[in-house]
């Protein structure tokens, strides 16, 4: 059974991306599109229902909404399906806590899947992470470097922020207390208990994140590269295919499909 996607900002890039790949899979149709009403032009021909707003066209698609937009715009987007039933999948960073928070509680009354980074590669990475930082031990400062385009809006990058996160897990901490992501002057020597998170902005890098574990005499590093927004776009539309089968209850992310 196919899965009919609604794509929200449809003429930028990551809704380019989504939709040349929705149509070139055989398991989705495209079933409308969303962006502001000067685009709506460029987007006709995908041959499928066009508007300015989500709920121009929900609820007569009965299909999934997939959002790369703007933490403003993505949780209205949210707001929108949780009165009408339909599953959203959001890919959107730069969420305030209290945004996070009511992603949340949207998520109980339709099915809402949310992360940071959709491709398998970063997501493997979050699993793999505690391993080595319990096996490295507290003799090995962590440090992080993440570049993209010179257009991305939030800094660090939400992908940056949940591999942090999962650094600060692995050894009890609270990302939020040691993370330092500004250093300049005369700081003094570096604390302990610090995870470094640094972001570089500059042309039309898609996304690079290398995480550092230097200890004494050694130093190792591990490296994500994004060669192209398809791989974000592939998982999108993998997310949503596995979401067409879920209830609404909670905030579904990676993990939850890695598990089923």
């Amino acid at each position: 059974m196919k899965t009919d996607i609604i794509v929200m900002g449809a003429n930028g890039r990551m809704g380019k991306s989504i939709c040349q790949l929705a149509v070139a899979d055989p398991d989705c149709t495209l079933a409308g599109l969303v962006d502001n009403r000067e685009h709506l032009g460029k987007l006709e021909g995908f041959g499928c229902p066009v508007a300015d707003s989500l709920s121009a066209v929900l609820p007569a698609a009965n299909a999934v909404v997939i959002d790369f937009t703007a933490p403003a715009v993505s949780l209205q987007s949210a707001r929108t399906v949780s009165s009408t039933g339909n599953a959203l999948v959001i890919g959107t960073t730069g969420f305030s806590p209290e945004e996070k928070q009511e992603l949340e509680s949207l998520a109980g009354a339709a099915p809402i899947f949310w992360a940071s980074n959709m491709s398998i590669g970063v997501n493997v990475l979050q699993q793999i992470l505690p391993a080595l930082v319990q096996a490295l031990g507290p003799g090995y400062d962590m440090e992080m470097v993440e570049l993209h385009h010179n257009r991305k809006k939030d800094s660090p990058s939400g992908t940056a922020l949940t591999l942090g996160e999962c650094l600060a897990k692995a050894r009890n901490w609270d990302l939020g207390e040691v993370r330092c992501s500004a250093r300049d002057g005369m700081i003094g020597e570096r604390p302990e208990r610090q995870i470094g998170i640094q972001a570089v902005r500059g042309g039309d890098v898609v996304g690079v994140h290398t995480i550092y574990f230097m200890g004494p005499g050694e130093r190792i590093e591990i490296t994500h590269h994004a060669h192209s927004r398809e791989n974000f776009a592939q998982g999108a539309l993998r997310a949503a295919k596995w979401l067409s089968g879920q209830k609404a209850g909670r905030l579904y992310g990676m993990k939850d499909i890695f598990q089923s």
